[in-house]
C-alpha cells in the first residue's frame, strides 16, 4: 500500500525539523563546516528523505524498514545536538526547544509504525 508521503504529518513535522536544524546550524563556527554542521543537516534530510522513500514502497513492511532508519536518523541528530549544546554553538533554551521536537516525531513516528503493522 504507497502512501503520498507529502499527506503524511510524520513528513510534514521532519520538514520542519530539517528548516530549524539548518537554521540553528547557520551559525556554527567555520570550523565546524565539514563537522558537526554538515553531520547535523545531513540526519535532518535523512529523516524526511527515508520516509518519503519508504512511502513508495509496496509493502507495509518495506515502508516499516524507511521508517527504522528514519528513527535512527532522528536518534543521530538528538545526540548532535547534545553534542553542539555541549560545545556552546547555542543557548540551552535552543537546544531543548529542538530535542523536544525530535523526541515528539521519534513518537509519532513509533506510533504509525504500530499502525503500520496491523
Amino acid at each position: 500500500m504507497k502512501h503520498n508521503f507529502k499527506n503524511l504529518n510524520i513528513w510534514k513535522l521532519s520538514i520542519e525539523l530539517a528548516d530549524e536544524t539548518y537554521a540553528i546550524t547557520d551559525t556554527y563556527p567555520k570550523s565546524e563546516e565539514f563537522g558537526l554542521k554538515s553531520q547535523l543537516r545531513r540526519c535532518a534530510v535523512s529523516v524526511a528523505s527515508n520516509i518519503a522513500e519508504g512511502s513508495s514502497r509496496s509493502s507495509n513492511k518495506d515502508f516499516n524498514r524507511f521508517l527504522e532508519i528514519s528513527l535512527g536518523s532522528l536518534y543521530e541528530l538528538q545526540t548532535q545536538i547534545i553534542i553542539s549544546n555541549h560545545r556552546g554553538y547555542f543557548e540551552s533554551s535552543k537546544m531543548e526547544n529542538i530535542e523536544n521536537k525530535i523526541i515528539e516525531l521519534q513518537r509519532i513516528i513509533s506510533g504509525f509504525q504500530k499502525n503500520l503493522t496491523h
